[in-house]
């Protein structure tokens, strides 16, 4: 984050001081930060606090003496300008383009992305006013880092509170590392396993931890690219800007979410590991066991990527992902061509080091004319980064 420019914009509102100790992490990381604020703002922490953290004036008003603050010459200046806190008051007047104080009226100059991180009481936080003045700031393409759940300044519990410093630094370093080689294009993910219900606290699973398809879906994101990420039960930690989330349990849950972003997406790599069967039938209580052996009918699953691959456009791309335990070059051509993929990425079971749960990964990938090509040992990092330059090598040619 070294040289790049951030104006911190702070509205009135009690978790003002919270931005003192994001402007410090700013100059800390090399940033040269500017800080505006509402005259609102200035009855919660003095100007002068700002001025001797950021080393800069702090900007309140449109006039200083006979001098005119440029809020044109600012919103030029800033390569992000992050709205910390942002309260219902300037997230309200913001959404619709009103412009009465130094804060605003470089909002509406900026060329740069803007970032909002809402600070407010929990009830004005969910009020139907506010939903929509935040949806709208994001329908500008503008970016929020939502409020957080935790104890308020009205003595309440809920959310509201203002994101913490080092989470909002984050959410900037991820921004700006950000490169564009994937811009514009959208990908559809699934990752992780999906459990098909035996009864309400029993299910059928496999080993997937979703590793493989996150690490996929952070490094195209870091590329630019926009990520609808479908994931199975896990215990990731997911937190990417360009990443969008959709949580589900069995695979029929799976299919009704890709089958509805499919057509809004360029590319679908489908690294889940998604059961083939579930239960005929799902006991509506805890199946006891009284006899010595249970019988259970299991009924096929629909095949998601093979579902999709028949709706497949020519424009799109479709990444195949097999775990093979024997003939896997066989078998995983024989899947290439089932399912329309434009290439496969095989693991194999008989690989150390390969296969779920674990951090690393050796992968094959197969295209369309039969060609193998083999990858060492690696991390799944390192391995996704593998998959998407393949992949960055198809979109080139199509």
């Amino acid at each position: 984050m070294t040289g790049k420019k951030i104006i911190v914009a702070v509205s009135g509102s009690i978790a003002a001081y919270k931005s003192l100790l994001l402007v410090r992490l700013l100059k800390k990381s090399g940033c040269e930060v500017k800080v505006i604020m509402s005259p609102a703002a200035c009855h919660f922490v003095a100007p002068l606090s700002f001025a001797t953290l950021s080393e800069n004036e702090v900007l309140v008003d449109f006039f200083k003496d006979d001098t005119w603050n440029n809020h044109v010459a600012l919103g030029l200046w800033a390569d992000i300008i992050i709205v910390a806190p942002a309260s219902a008051n300037t997230i309200a007047k913001a959404a619709n383009g009103i412009c009465d104080n130094m804060l605003l009226a470089t909002y509406l100059s900026a060329k740069c992305p803007v970032v909002f991180c809402p600070a407010m009481d929990l009830d004005m936080y969910k009020h139907p006013s506010t939903v929509q003045n935040l949806n709208k700031l994001q329908s500008f393409g503008n970016q929020i880092i939502y409020a957080k759940y935790g104890e308020l300044a009205s003595g309440l519990i809920g959310e509201g509170r203002l994101a913490e410093p080092e989470e909002i630094l984050n959410y900037l370093q991820q921004m700006l590392e950000t490169s564009h080689e994937l811009a514009g294009k959208k990908f559809l993910i699934t990752a992780g396993p999906t459990y098909e219900a035996i009864d309400p606290v029993r299910f059928i699973g496999n080993h997937s931890s979703g590793k493989m398809g996150l690490a996929l879906a952070e490094t195209i994101a870091n590329k630019g690219g926009l990520v609808e990420l479908v994931i199975g039960p896990n215990q990731l930690d997911i937190n990417h800007i360009g990443i969008s989330v959709t949580n589900c349990m069995s695979a029929e849950e799976m299919y009704t979410a890709c089958q509805q972003l499919h057509p809004m997406v360029d590319v679908c790599i489908f690294a889940a590991a998604v059961a083939d069967y579930r239960p005929s039938e799902v006991a509506p209580q805890k199946i006891k066991k009284n006899d010595s052996e249970f019988h259970l009918t299991l009924v096929k699953n629909r095949d998601i990527a093979y579902e999709l691959g028949i709706q497949k456009r020519p424009h799109q791309i479709h990444v195949g992902f097999a775990l093979e335990t024997e003939n896997e070059e066989i078998n995983g051509l024989k899947k290439l061509e089932k399912k329309n993929f434009d290439f496969l990425v095989l693991n194999s079971l008989n690989d150390p080091g390969a296969g779920f749960k674990l951090d690393t990964n050796k992968i094959k990938i197969i295209e369309t004319s039969g060609k193998v090509n083999s990858f060492d040992l690696k991390s799944k990092t390192e391995v996704a980064k593998d998959i998407v330059e393949f992949l960055i090598s198809h979109l080139i040619e199509k």
